[in-house]
């Protein structure tokens, strides 16, 4: 990965109007913004096993973003650890991958609308048999979780499933959302906590090897972040909002939650 100064003339950019789909929409004129993503957030964006792309919910909003809107998208990789500080530092022009709107986060970044509600839910092993909710997963010692730091699965599973501690050792820790899941296979933890939205396209590519159990842990709104004061920001919101009022929203979620296959 290699850093990006923000594109030139960011501040300066002046917003015409187009037509798209009926609706008034900011025209950029073919301004280059630079996306930054993890590609490890199947459905969202992650690479397809298969070809070997980079593919995913996310990509295909944004290429109907910058239709509408009329920009060039050029895209970068980091991991999620580091995203919404090299954003906030300004070396992307925004990031994307399913980054939970959260007023502390808000502090350093600027905040799309959203365009995407995900429930929290426990995803385990096929035959798991040891525990079907939160109280049966923090009543036994034995049993750890993976999770990223400073995700929101972390913070749920930190306060919400189990003490409150974050140096709590049945948090194991790992750079990439994949990497616990793969980890969960192998035996090696035995909880990942996810959005449901990647847990049903795990849980669906799995042929029977994960499952989802016990109740939904609460909700989150999904938005891209921008440095903080981006005038890419109100452009993007008028985008999503004709893209929710024209179904193409609705369409991408037939698409990527119930008619793709992970894997298949």
């Amino acid at each position: 990965m290699k850093p990006l100064a923000l594109a030139a003339g960011l501040a300066a950019a002046v917003l015409t109007t187009s037509v798209f789909a009926g609706s008034h929409l900011p025209d950029l004129d073919g301004r280059t913004v630079v996306v930054v993503t993890e590609n490890a957030y199947p459905p969202l964006q992650f690479v397809d096993p298969a070809s070997g792309d980079a593919i995913g919910w996310e990509y295909d909003a944004m290429a109907e973003i910058a239709g509408r809107i009329n920009i060039t998208v050029e895209y970068e990789n980091i991991s999620w650890d580091a995203m919404i500080a090299a954003v906030a530092e300004g070396q992307y022009d925004l990031g994307m991958t399913g980054i939970t709107i959260r007023e502390d986060r808000a502090e350093i970044v600027d905040f799309s609308d959203a365009y995407m509600r995900s429930e929290m839910v426990m995803m385990v092993r096929g035959d798991e048999d040891r525990f079907s909710d939160a109280a049966g997963f923090a009543a036994d010692d034995d049993l750890l979780m993976a999770a990223q730091p400073g995700t929101t699965p972390f913070y749920v599973g930190v306060y919400d499933v189990l003490d409150g501690d974050e140096q709590n050792p049945r948090i194991k820790l790992f750079e990439t959302f994949g990497a616990g899941v793969q980890a969960l296979k192998a035996g090696d933890v035995d909880l990942v906590l996810t959005d449901g939205t990647a847990g049903n396209g795990y849980v669906e590519a799995s042929d029977g090897g994960l499952k989802i159990i016990g109740e939904k842990l609460g909700t989150e709104d999904f938005g891209f972040i921008f440095p903080k004061g981006s005038d890419l920001v109100e452009p993007m919101n008028a985008a999503i909002e004709s893209m929710k009022d024209d179904g193409t929203i609705d369409a991408l979620n037939q698409k990527w939650f119930l008619d793709y296959k992970l894997g298949g």
